[in-house]
């Protein structure tokens, strides 16, 4: 078998039998295939497309490049979350502990942020003390005793994708929904839940900016999913907004642990809840109106915050600061942003608002940059809101101070404001089973 043979195949759109697909990933994670048939293959995919069978070849095979997490023990109980990423994102800290506190078995791994995304693990190391990092064997002991963990993503997990990723990062190949669902699935293959939520986002702060182009990759997610042998849905979020009211990585923390306290609801109540609901069905192959009524009831009678506290403090984290979040650190300046004129706010460029987090240190620009945990965003005012000429419509949080001016100026060039009533968003926007 020839590289050269596979590629021309492709790019006359001929269908790939799985022993290519596998000869390609396997020679390309050793080295024997070399980046440049490696970016024609990818540049081949993007114009001729791949079937549902060649992509859930190509998932498997990046799946089994390298290690993998054996969740067999747990037995239909294991059940993970993906999302495609935006800005304010913090579900998996209100989702997970409620579904774990309602007997599911939760082994995530999550990643960093990236630009104007969010990463769950930055999130959790502002907790003082706790851990992203376990063996294995800590990892599932922790599921064991307490129903989740919680940790990044271990060095040779998919490795495949970790070199396909980054050729396609600078290769103009990233567009591709065979692709991106191999790329997505792959990891969660590898991950080893049985039951997978995904929650693919659309808007101005997430990847897929129409949802036209999130349905069609939801889609392919949900059925690759199943054709591998896993039990997955999907479902389509806003990300025209940021989700919730605080951007940035302990913030958000402080955000989540007001939700699963009870004291706060809205969009990120709605999103997280309609997400745990979802992955609680499927687990129990109960109705997800049955689910709904479990997973409310959960943040009602505090079962999950009290999960959380046992999850956090388990991985060495100082649950003191979920008790009281005054004890977070406090980032050095907090500036307001003020209304230049009054009016509604008709729209928030969520991407812009996520970069203008990441100028005041809450984000990276490349992955050695590092995390100022205190630094981000408070929102007072959303999409939707009326505003009077010098109102505070938003408080910035740094410990750099010469990074305000530029962060208010690209917070300001995110709000249109004008007259007239704003039709109301939808937040979920289709579920897909």
């Amino acid at each position: 078998m020839r590289m050269y043979d596979i590629l021309q195949k492709k790019r006359y759109g001929e269908e790939l039998t799985r022993e290519e697909i596998e000869f390609f990933i396997k020679g390309y994670t050793e080295g024997s295939i070399p980046d440049y048939q490696a970016a024609a293959f990818c540049m081949a995919v993007c114009f001729a497309g791949m079937t549902d069978r060649e992509t859930a070849a190509l998932t498997d095979a990046m799946a089994r490049s390298g290690d993998t997490v054996d969740l067999s023990r747990f037995g239909n109980l294991s059940v993970d979350k993906h999302s495609t990423g935006g800005v304010g994102d913090k579900t998996s800290l209100i989702l997970c502990p409620i579904v774990s506190s309602l007997g599911c078995k939760v082994a995530k791994m999550s990643g960093r942020g990236l630009g104007h995304t969010g990463g769950t693990v930055d999130k959790l190391e502002s907790i003082p003390g706790y851990r992203t990092s376990l063996s294995e064997e800590e990892f599932l002991d922790q599921v064991e005793r307490t129903g989740l963990a919680l940790i990044g993503q271990t060095g040779n997990l998919t490795p495949a994708d970790k070199k396909l990723y980054a050729l396609r990062d600078v290769t103009a190949t990233i567009d591709s929904i065979p692709l991106i669902t191999s790329s997505i699935m792959s990891k969660k293959l590898a991950a080893g839940s049985k039951n997978i939520v995904l929650d693919v986002k659309t808007g101005s702060g997430a990847f897929m900016k129409t949802p036209e182009d999130a349905e069609k990759l939801a889609e392919n997610m949900v059925r690759i999913g199943k054709s591998c042998g896993r039990n997955v849905s999907a479902l389509l979020t806003d990300m025209d907004r940021p989700l919730g009211f605080a951007v940035g990585n302990s913030l958000e923390v402080i955000e989540a642990v007001n939700v699963l306290k009870g004291l706060e609801k809205g969009d990120l109540y709605e999103v997280s809840v309609s997400l745990a609901t979802e992955m609680v069905s499927l687990v129990k192959s109960i109705t997800p109106e049955s689910a709904r009524r479990e997973v409310e009831n959960a943040i009602e009678t505090g079962k999950a915050f009290a999960k959380m506290k046992e999850w956090i403090g388990a991985q060495g984290g100082d649950t003191s600061v979920l008790d009281d979040t005054d004890l977070f650190p406090k980032a050095a300046f907090a500036y307001e942003v003020r209304a230049p004129k009054g009016g509604r706010i008709r729209k928030m460029n969520a991407e812009d608002i996520g970069k203008a987090a990441a100028i005041l240190g809450a984000g990276r620009i490349s992955k050695e940059d590092p995390i100022d945990h205190a630094a981000g965003i408070v929102l007072a005012k959303k999409t939707g809101d009326s505003v009077k000429k010098s109102d505070v419509i938003a408080t910035l949080f740094t410990n750099d101070e010469a990074s305000v001016a530029q962060a208010e100026e690209r917070f300001l060039s995110a709000l249109e404001i004008g007259r007239g009533n704003v039709p109301e968003e939808k937040l979920i926007l289709k579920i897909i089973r």
